[in-house]
């Protein structure tokens, strides 16, 4: 009777020991008890040792990434963080500054080429490795070219087919621009991630696509006055209805020239490390 005793008590405390021990190992999913990691603490149980490290962040990889870039919109820099296995959420700045010179058809003029723009995209990643499909915005588009024209006194120089002479007691002169819609959409697709998935911290990420900036902007203004070959009939642009005809006329031809940038293409090649 003794024993029958004894077996009792014993079968009393080993069941209910037993069942903790098999709770416990429940509360953390299988998948995640596949591999080496990070320790899970004692009070869940000691047949639960382990968790893989990459289960601490959402999507099982690290961190953000930065990135630098050339390209053509210039110089940028690049952040990106990841929201799943196949989505990143990515933004940057690009900026560029050029300046030329030179003469045609008797205009001296100097032009100023400056890139700014500031873009957010979204990273779809279909399959494995690094190859995306990138549909996103240009947020803000500052890109522009600003430019000055001068015609010395007493020089020639034509306006939409028409000759002209600089009047010597004022000399004609002329500013021109190109301007951009400030937002505009884009696409594109490229290899490599910000973020890359595989454990590797280094990347070269390139780039390839196009933004939808649509028709630039131009304008173009001259001043001063001119003569005719003979220096005769000198009077001021703005008050010479044929002189102000030309000038719109070359004004046209510009806009048309500039059409082609209404798709302004994106190429880039970066470098980026992952925090």
């Amino acid at each position: 009777m003794h024993r029958i005793s004894l077996t009792l008590v014993a079968l009393s405390l080993a069941v209910p020991a037993a069942f903790t021990q098999q709770s416990s190992s429940s509360l953390v999913a299988p998948e995640l008890l596949a591999g080496g990691g990070a320790a899970i603490p004692a009070s869940l149980g000691a047949s639960a040792t382990t968790m893989p490290a990459s289960a601490s962040r959402p999507g099982g990889f690290p961190g953000v990434g930065v990135g630098v870039k050339i390209g053509l919109f210039g110089a940028g820099v690049e952040v990106a963080a990841p929201v799943s296995y196949h989505f990143n959420v990515r933004a940057g700045g690009n900026f560029f500054s050029y300046d030329d010179s030179g003469s045609t058809n008797g205009v001296n003029y100097t032009a100023d080429l400056r890139l700014r723009s500031a873009e957010a995209s979204v990273d779809w990643f279909p399959w494995r490795g690094g190859f995306h499909i990138s549909p996103g915005a240009l947020v803000y588009n500052g890109n522009q070219i600003n430019g000055n024209a001068l015609i010395p006194a007493g020089d020639s120089f034509t306006l939409n087919g028409t000759s002209y002479v600089s009047d010597p007691s004022d000399p004609a002169h002329g500013t021109g621009n190109l301007v951009f819609p400030k937002a505009a959409p884009k696409l594109t697709i490229g290899w490599g991630s910000l973020v890359p998935r595989e454990g590797h911290r280094v990347s070269f990420p390139f780039e390839v696509g196009f933004a939808y900036v649509g028709d630039p902007k131009v304008a173009l203004t001259f001043t001063g006055s001119v003569c005719d070959q003979g220096m005769q009939g000198c009077q001021s642009i703005t008050n010479d209805p044929s002189a102000q005809a030309n000038v719109a006329a070359e004004q046209k031809k510009f806009s048309k020239d500039a059409d082609y940038a209404r798709f302004f293409p994106i190429l880039s090649q970066g470098f980026a490390v992952r925090f």
